[in-house]
């Protein structure tokens, strides 16, 4: 009997990407739930009661450990936990390859998602433009590229020969470059890692996953109330 699908509870966001590239990767059944996080539906009951962070992505596995319906917020814990479910080497069994991979993936989850989040916020969503935070963020953002790059000229991937979830954690960041104002010809052991990627046929399924949801033009008043305002506060 095939296994029961798992629920991935999720917005075609990089944070959402990096769990859809991994399930593709690994090649497990699962269902995606489409949680609108411009339309409030982070905030549900029924969602909240998956993750009190009100934060996609979020997993419902039917058969977790003991066999018993387990639910998991926080996305680099659940590439975690898929890796250790099913044995797979995208978590290395190597405790210095572990850890390697490891410190990669902590750098991506408190520095480039935070860091590049908040450019993107400053940049492109803020209602008024402030000089300073774009100049600070972005600073930051060009900072993380060139980390990256330092590693990427010494290893093939983040941890080091072998693509781990490191890897997958941080593409979706590194992915539509010019909304960072970021040009990888600058950064060319980046954009060589980049591409060999996003050549992936389970990275181009994972990043195809609600595509046709993605956001298009400027944020609405209601949607960056919801997303950044007092809305979220009420909505709880």
């Amino acid at each position: 009997m095939p296994p029961a699908p798992i629920e991935v509870w999720t917005w075609p966001t990089p944070n959402g990407h990096k769990v859809h590239i991994l399930l593709e990767e690994l090649g497990l059944p699962y269902t995606v739930v489409p949680v609108n996080i411009g339309a409030g539906e982070q905030f549900r009951p029924e969602f909240l009661a998956i993750t009190p962070n009100h934060r996609i992505p979020a997993i419902v596995d039917p058969d977790g450990p003991g066999g018993r319906r387990f639910t998991l917020f926080e996305s680099g814990a659940i590439l975690i936990y898929l890796c250790e479910k099913t044995g797979s080497p995208l978590w290395p069994a190597d405790p210095a390859a572990r850890y390697s991979c490891l410190q990669w993936l902590m750098w991506q989850m408190g520095g480039v998602g935070p860091m590049f989040g908040q450019y993107n916020h400053f940049a492109h969503y803020a209602p008024e433009r402030i000089p300073y935070a774009v100049e600070r963020y972005g600073n930051e953002v060009k900072r993380l590229h060139r980390v990256l790059e330092k590693r990427l000229s010494e290893s093939a991937f983040l941890a080091g020969p072998d693509y781990t979830i490191a890897d997958i954690a941080t593409f979706p960041w590194v992915r539509n470059p010019d909304r960072r104002g970021i040009d990888l010809s600058d950064y060319p052991a980046v954009r060589r890692w980049h591409d060999a990627i996003a050549a992936r046929p389970a990275v181009r399924r994972g990043v195809a996953v609600l595509a046709e949801r993605q956001r298009t033009g400027p944020m609405t008043d209601a949607e960056r109330d919801v997303l950044f305002g007092a809305t979220q506060f009420a909505a709880r």
